[in-house]
């Protein structure tokens, strides 16, 4: 059996927390990229009175503007799909180097297809790293044919394998509890609302975009068909408190946090202003504890907007739809108080110890090919 680890070489954990660490700063930039230019698009259209400048009628618009900012969007959602794929990947470079960055970066796509979210992106990187590398530790070829191995048979492998390991064990699970946690929430519609909106929240602030998330704020979408708006209330407040919660704790208590989150902490809060969950995913992939906080302060605000009554009538969560909002102040309030929730309990999770000042978290770990 290969040994993934020499004596001289890092530990499993260390390993692990370098990979995922390298995965987050090769993601950075496509997110900041997505979120800024989705912003504009969604600002703009907001001063044309468009709550939904995703919709392809808008690309048909009389106005030009308007058929701008829906391209606009586009492009900032194409960024922001990048994201998965480009964190497995990476992951899987740290792991395996070159040879495992294509079958980590289509395991992560294969994640996005089948809506395993954030957590299967994570899996997707790991599973490829660790595939590839067995390959290059088991598969020996004569030296005549040495040079194939880095550019045929590792990715050819290493992909074919890690889309059946994904398919096969890792995908039809996720789905099926994806589908079950939506029935779940649709038949719990009828029960007290503030139970029911604090289910909603601390579902959406789970995965941040995942399946758990994406059951939730799509059953809340498709109630709002019925007239049923608190589930909806619910899930747009719990969107953007963990992004918005996290953003701010890099702020104000800078010296927590590795200088890799500092800088995700400013896409972050503009991630989640303009309404992207996914901002907080950086710190989910580096300390999964946080997401313990994300989930009782993303309950607790919404359960708190709900139960103070405030109603949320459109399935937009960024901050140019607050105003629209019924009873807006205790939206806000509420939004605030998540943060605050967030923003203080990251403390507990983040030290300064948690990753010294000088140590370069973007860079792969040195790997050796077998000869």
């Amino acid at each position: 059996m290969a040994k993934f680890n020499g004596g001289s070489g890092p530990s499993a954990g260390t390993e692990i927390k370098n990979a995922i660490m390298t995965g987050v700063s090769w993601m950075l930039p496509f997110v900041i990229a997505g979120a800024v230019i989705m912003g504009i698009a969604r600002i703009g259209a907001s001063m044309y009175g468009i709550d939904n400048i995703w919709d392809a009628s808008h690309g048909e618009a009389a106005s030009v503007v308007v058929q701008l900012l829906h391209k606009f969007d586009g492009f900032g959602g194409m960024a922001l799909s990048l994201m998965l794929p480009v964190v497995a990947g990476y992951i899987s470079f740290a792991i395996a180097n070159k040879p495992g960055l294509a079958p980590g970066m289509v395991g992560g796509l294969l994640a996005s297809n089948l809506g395993t979210g954030f957590l299967g992106a994570l899996a997707a990187g790991f599973v490829a790293g660790y595939i590839v590398r067995a390959l290059t530790t088991w598969v020996r070829l004569p030296k005549a044919l040495a040079s194939a191995g880095p550019i045929f048979i590792l990715p050819v492998g290493g992909t074919l394998l890690t889309c059946l390991v994904m398919a096969f064990i890792i995908g039809t699970p996720l789905a099926a509890l994806n589908h079950g946690m939506e029935n779940w929430l649709l038949a719990m519609s009828g029960a007290n609302k503030i139970i029911l909106a604090a289910v909603v929240g601390g579902m959406v602030g789970f995965d941040l975009g995942g399946p758990v998330n994406k059951a939730a704020v799509t059953t809340a979408m498709a109630l709002l068909a019925s007239g049923i708006y608190d589930p909806n209330t619910a899930a747009q407040v719990a969107i953007i408190v963990p992004p918005i919660g996290l953003g701010v704790a890099t702020l104000l208590w800078a010296k927590r946090f590795p200088a890799s989150l500092r800088e995700a902490g400013k896409a972050s809060t503009l991630m989640g202003l303009i309404g992207v969950s996914e901002g907080a995913i950086p710190f989910a992939l580096a300390n999964p504890k946080i997401i313990i906080i994300n989930v009782l302060g993303s309950a607790t605000s919404a359960a708190m907007a709900v139960g103070l009554g405030a109603v949320n009538h459109a399935p937009i969560s960024g901050f140019y739809g607050w105003l629209a909002v019924s009873h807006w102040p205790v939206y806000v309030l509420s939004i605030a108080s998540g943060s605050a929730i967030i923003a203080v309990g990251s403390l507990l999770v983040f030290r300064s110890e948690n990753e010294p000042e000088n140590k370069p978290v973007a860079a792969a770990p040195k790997f050796k090919a077998g000869r």
